[in-house]
């Protein structure tokens, strides 16, 4: 099947059998336990919520099949999918190499909790170069761990170039792929072992939900992530994955949607006296923009600019939009506007963000599916006031 049939059709075959009543649709399963008739045999294969739903599975099928993977597995949130993985795989001793522009949770999970809590080691490089990434890795590495692209620098690795030197190293490499959902890059097929998202963005696309998922082809590393996730509990709500199942139907069309928005909003900007420069992976002067042509099929709906002027003028304009809403998260059908050095990358220490060219005066732009002509004026009249 091709990817939009998979996104309606995975996961949520009519059951004929047994009783069903033929849900065109995944029933919400909201028991917490199921009932069986004979002691040693689990009525269809459940027991308890938190080790499995009805619900939750039909949507973790949903994200193995889009991202064409083996399996796919659902969290309470993108950092309790994050928090999972290295629950899993990472141990006191261990050493993580991680792309030096990474999401500020992810940097603050990362330092706070594994490093200063659990003694695991990091190594944070720009992975744009493989070669950094290579010279990084020790003795007791266990894992590499790119976004890509990053949030919210849009920088982007060579995925194939990272996934050899990982095996070469005997290294696991994850990617979070939340910026570019499974619709526009599969890092799995591009040589990664485990992919994770953020459902609360694309995957979702409503910005009422917030999840997580990971995805991976290998069965001892999903015996691994599955058990922990078990173990741990954070897993995804059946009403979380209701929605991020219905999400996911139309996550192709919105996608297409958001990248024609994008673009064409990157190009204005490009063209505005009052900007000072454009990151956007569909545009030529990105500095990688040949990569990005061969290792996505589109460029996604993320957006980062500078306004000329300082942190005043920068408020100026996020205070004068109407139609993108000041706001963190991203992804939505709705177009959001942030400001990472005092949002989301707020937790990121100053001296890290000057190094990233996180500046004042950075705004990022998650470019909804509204018309593009409203966008358009909103943009512009934002920048008068800037």
């Amino acid at each position: 099947m091709e990817f939009r049939t998979k996104s309606i059709h995975i996961g949520e075959e009519p059951n004929y059998k047994d009783g069903g009543t033929g849900d065109a649709v995944v029933p919400l399963h909201l028991a917490t336990t199921f009932a069986r008739k004979e002691v040693e045999i689990p009525t269809g294969g459940y027991e308890y919520s938190r080790s499995s739903n009805p619900t939750r599975k039909a949507v973790e099928d949903k994200f193995a099949a889009i991202e064409g993977a083996k399996y796919g597995l659902g969290f309470s949130s993108g950092l309790a999918a994050e928090s999972t993985i290295l629950f899993a795989l990472v141990k006191s001793g261990d050493h993580v190499v991680c792309i030096d522009d990474v999401y500020g949770g992810t940097q603050r999970l990362f330092r706070k909790v594994f490093g200063e809590k659990y003694k695991v080691e990091f190594s944070f490089v720009d992975a744009t170069n493989a070669k950094l990434v290579e010279a990084a890795i020790q003795s007791n590495s266990t894992l590499i761990w790119i976004e890509t692209p990053t949030n919210p620098m849009l920088k982007i690795c060579d995925i194939e170039a990272i996934s050899k030197i990982a095996k070469a190293k005997d290294v696991l490499l994850a990617v979070d792929n939340t910026f570019m959902s499974p619709y526009f890059q599969n890092p799995l097929a591009l040589g990664a072992d485990i992919v994770m998202h953020s459902t609360s963005k694309y995957i979702n696309g409503h910005s009422d939900s917030i999840g997580g998922a990971v995805m991976c082809n290998d069965d001892a590393i999903f015996e691994q992530i599955q058990f922990m996730q078990n173990s741990v509990g954070a897993i995804m709500s059946p009403f979380d994955s209701y929605l991020v199942a219905r999400g996911i139907k139309t996550l192709g069309l919105r996608m297409e949607q958001h990248q024609k928005n994008a673009i064409y909003l990157a190009e204005l900007l490009e063209a505005h006296p009052k900007v000072n420069k454009v990151i956007y992976p569909g545009l030529a002067s990105h500095p990688q923009y040949e990569l990005a042509k061969s290792q996505m099929t589109g460029f996604g709906g993320m957006i980062s600019f500078e306004v000329k002027g300082d942190i005043l003028n920068a408020k100026n304009f996020l205070e004068a939009v109407r139609h993108f809403v000041l706001a963190e998260s991203l992804g939505g059908v709705e177009s959001l506007i942030e400001h990472p050095a005092l949002m989301t990358h707020a937790s990121v220490p100053i001296e890290d963000r000057k190094k990233l060219g996180i500046s004042d005066t950075l705004i990022r732009l998650s470019v909804g599916v509204e018309d593009i002509k409203d966008l358009e004026q909103d943009i512009l009249q934002a920048l008068a006031k800037a």
